[in-house]
């Protein structure tokens, strides 16, 4: 429905300029702001990352109607950038970029010449007066992205020369026991084991693994979701390694015989610090240990960045902004719905709202979040933490996982008591999803009553953006793979390079999320009442214009992000 032309608000700023220039309409420009304010995204962003106009674009009538000069940041040779004058936090926070000091004045790379905040707090903080220079915003990004990477490097660099004076401390922020002089014969081990964690952080790996064999021991990395060997140290050091992984994580050494889960902090510098979830396995020869590296800024990357479509990306949004009810994320152990999760939390958490999550274990900390550890050996196990946020005048409530009818009954009642519950199962799709909640014992017309939206996930790797090639797969293999027949010839479709290069393994670098993302419209309630099965709801879904996982992935094809062979891997049926 269009907005009366008296009820817009006044806008200023870039919208105004856009509008201006012809670009936008008034209501458009206003509905583009809304939502960016929405999403806690500068509208830049929001208009580039949603295709709604393209980076050159807003530059060149920005520079045009401001008078600001536009430069080509490629042109810029990223080593001279004094990327230390500003910090990090600012450089985030208001998308901008040092470029030179001249005197007492510090030109600032910016794609938005109406942020004036931000060239406020800069001035405040470096004492310097600020110079504006305009640029495109995907070089900027880029750029940002280039020099944090840079610094997170050196960082990590000068860390390597000190190994034995990591700062390492446990889940109860204590420090981890000094290495005494009966211990010195374990000093190597103790560095071999603090090169390995950071050898993972500085490769982006989720999880290291140690693997006891009977003639052999072998320490693997899985990043962007494939395990691969990088070390192969002798037998005999397995469990001198392993204790030394214990005693970090203050796990009882003395005992082998059954699953220990203990935690460490990292402290790399003064503003990062990278946490450990530690799990110990009882195997033949040996433990096994497995290290999940949860790294705090994996959930502050941003709604556009996690690789919802538009449409997508609009129904999630308009179902975490009701008042009440329930969204399910659904998809395997490592299919990032943990992120997902805390993208959305970050979104909600404001200062009026009350949110507050129950989770085994609590992977990322939050500033503003009420969290929860469980504790089921203690007694404080999903329900009951569930029943405690009740009579705390929550909000907003995300439990970790329904795992069991109790739980889903709580957080039932919950939705339909006037709060926002957000939570995950383990299940293959969207449509199995309202299968489950029966299957536990739900009612249909509570599930009816309680759910908004269910979202299914997975990642696929993202093909490596310097040397991934052309490919043109058979007309054949196309129609089978799920392409239309009249698109066959026009598509252009991109693959692997399997050798790789500098900048990344096999042909990929970094993950991309694949998504189905199911409202429960009127249709579905009426099967969902009906008893319907999850092929029926699948049916129905489809008539809905629900796209499933696999044509999601196949969209991404499209787009040249990932290739066939990677969606055949993730969404093989």
């Amino acid at each position: 429905m269009a907005i009366p032309t008296a009820s817009l608000p006044k806008l200023s700023g870039l919208a105004r300029c856009l509008i201006d220039a012809g670009l936008l309409t008034e209501e458009e420009a206003t509905k583009h702001q809304q939502q960016a304010s929405t999403q806690k995204v500068h509208l830049v962003n929001y208009l580039v990352a949603n295709h709604i106009l393209s980076s050159i674009t807003i530059a060149t009538t920005a520079s045009r109607q401001y008078g600001v000069p536009l430069f080509d940041l490629d042109a810029m040779d990223m080593e001279l950038i004094p990327g230390k004058l500003v910090s990090d936090k600012l450089i985030q926070k208001h998308h901008v970029l040092p470029l030179f000091q001249r005197g007492n004045r510090l030109f600032i790379a910016i794609s938005d010449p109406t942020n004036f905040q931000a060239l406020d707090e800069i001035k405040f903080h470096t004492g310097l007066s600020t110079e504006t220079v305009l640029v495109e915003n995907d070089k900027l990004s880029k750029a940002i992205d280039v020099l944090l990477e840079a610094a997170d490097s050196s960082m990590q660099d000068l860390l390597d020369e000190d190994l034995d004076n990591l700062q390492i401390t446990s889940d109860d922020d204590t420090e981890a026991p000094a290495v005494n002089d009966s211990e010195l014969e374990d000093a190597p081990i103790v560095r071999f084991v603090n090169k390995i964690l950071l050898d993972a952080i500085k490769k982006g790996a989720s999880d290291i693994h140690f693997e006891p064999y009977e003639k052999n021991f072998r320490i693997r990395f899985r990043s962007d979701g494939m395990l691969h060997e990088i070390a192969s140290p002798p037998t005999t050091l397995s469990n001198r390694v392993i204790s030394r992984i214990k005693v970090m994580s203050r796990m009882d050494i003395a005992e082998r015989r059954v699953p220990q889960d203990g935690r460490i902090k990292m402290i790399l510098s003064r503003n990062k610090a990278i946490d450990f979830r530690v799990n110990t396995c009882p195997t033949l020869f040996g433990e096994k240990v497995v290290l999940r590296i949860l790294d705090p800024t994996s959930a502050q990357i941003g709604i556009e960045k996690l690789g919802f479509e538009p449409e997508q990306q609009e129904l999630f949004l308009k179902s975490i902004h009701k008042p009440y009810g329930m969204i399910l994320v659904t998809g395997p152990t490592g299919s990032g719905k943990t992120v997902t999760l805390y993208t959305a939390l970050n979104i909600l958490n404001t200062p009026d709202k009350n949110i507050s999550t129950a989770e085994d274990p609590v992977e990322i900390t939050v500033p503003g979040i009420n969290q929860v550890n469980v504790h089921p050996k203690a007694g404080l196990d999903f329900a009951s933490a569930l029943k405690a946020f009740l009579r705390q005048d929550p909000d907003i409530i995300m439990v970790g996982e329904i795992r069991d009818l109790e739980t889903a009954e709580i957080a039932v009642k919950a939705a339909q008591t006037g709060h926002l519950v957000l939570s995950t199962l383990h299940t293959n799709d969207a449509p199995q999803t309202l299968n489950r909640l029966a299957q536990m014992g739900i009612e249909p017309f509570n599930i009816s009553s309680s759910v908004l939206l269910i979202l299914a996930q997975r990642l696929a790797r993202r093909l490596c953006e310097y040397c991934k090639r052309e490919v043109e797969p058979p007309p054949d293999l196309l129609l089978k793979a799920g392409f239309r027949e009249d698109e066959i010839g026009q598509l252009e479709l991109f693959g692997a390079n399997p050798e790789g290069c500098d900048r990344c393994t096999k042909g990929y670098k970094g993950r991309v999320g694949i998504y189905q993302v199911m409202p429960i419209t009127e249709s579905i309630n009426r099967l969902i009442l009906e008893g319907g099965n999850a092929m029926e709801i699948a049916q129905q879904a489809k008539e809905d214009g629900v796209n499933d996982l696999r044509e999601s992935g196949l969209n991404k094809v499209r787009q040249g992000l990932t290739s066939l062979e990677e969606i055949d891997r993730v969404t093989r049926e």
